[in-house]
């Protein structure tokens, strides 16, 4: 098995995805947008993962690479690949099956639960996940689900937390990839967004102590995944 991912941001983002993709003795390559690339061939590879980023899907003039990671993600859904997109990369799969990426009232950043839908508690891609979750938030940005797909997941700030489409493209605004390393890089790189706690905001300290919940999280994640691949 392949696995394909684009990242967005100088800092590894894959975190526990990586864990992952080992243990399924899975292989992995990537495009960093970041710096000079080359766009991979659909057929290179099995499944794509698309992780997060600072950006928003409406800033191809800033960041012109967008519009062609946008045509790619497509390209891919049309193929029949697994496509598995996290918080920036959900959105941009939701923009490109043509659902609406707007800001969030407030945005949401720290540990937050999170609680599955009625028609994803019927469905195989959270088989063996409990119904209400304590998972990482880091957005400002939020989307509608796409027509024809599953809405899975909500929050209390924000309604539309993840989508199923068809059976193998899947979006999740939320993050259960986050290991401590990856939280840190984002405290580090983003402190300006958490300089003032609200109740939807979470101080670094807050969120220190709360990296407690990251086993829980890497065994949801590493069900997913399975889930998705299958």
């Amino acid at each position: 098995m392949k696995i394909h991912y684009f990242q967005h941001v100088e800092f590894e983002s894959l975190g526990l995805i990586a864990g992952w993709v080992e243990a399924g003795g899975y292989s992995i390559s990537s495009t960093k947008f970041y710096e000079e690339y080359s766009m991979p061939d659909v057929a290179d590879y099995d499944a794509l993962i698309i992780m997060g980023g600072s950006m928003s899907v409406h800033d191809e003039e800033i960041y012109g690479w967008l519009a062609e990671e946008k045509k790619h993600i497509s390209q891919a859904i049309k193929a029949g690949k697994p496509v598995l997109g996290v918080c920036l990369g959900a959105q941009l799969i939701a923009d490109v099956l043509g659902a609406e990426i707007s800001t969030t009232t407030a945005k949401e950043i720290g540990w937050f639960p999170i609680a599955w839908s009625d028609a994803a508690m019927g469905n195989k891609i959270i088989a063996g996940l409990n119904s209400a979750m304590n998972v990482f938030h880091w957005h400002g940005e939020q989307f509608t689900i796409p027509e024809g797909a599953i809405h899975l997941a909500s929050s209390k700030t924000c309604s539309n937390q993840a989508f199923l489409y068809g059976n193998n493209v899947l979006g999740l605004q939320f993050h259960l990839e986050m290991n401590e390393v990856a939280i840190e890089e984002l405290i580090k790189n983003c402190d300006d967004e958490i300089a003032t706690s609200t109740p939807t905001i979470q101080s670094a300290k807050e969120i220190r102590e709360n990296i407690k919940n990251i086993p829980s999280c890497r065994s949801a994640l590493f069900m997913m995944l399975d889930n998705w691949l299958k």
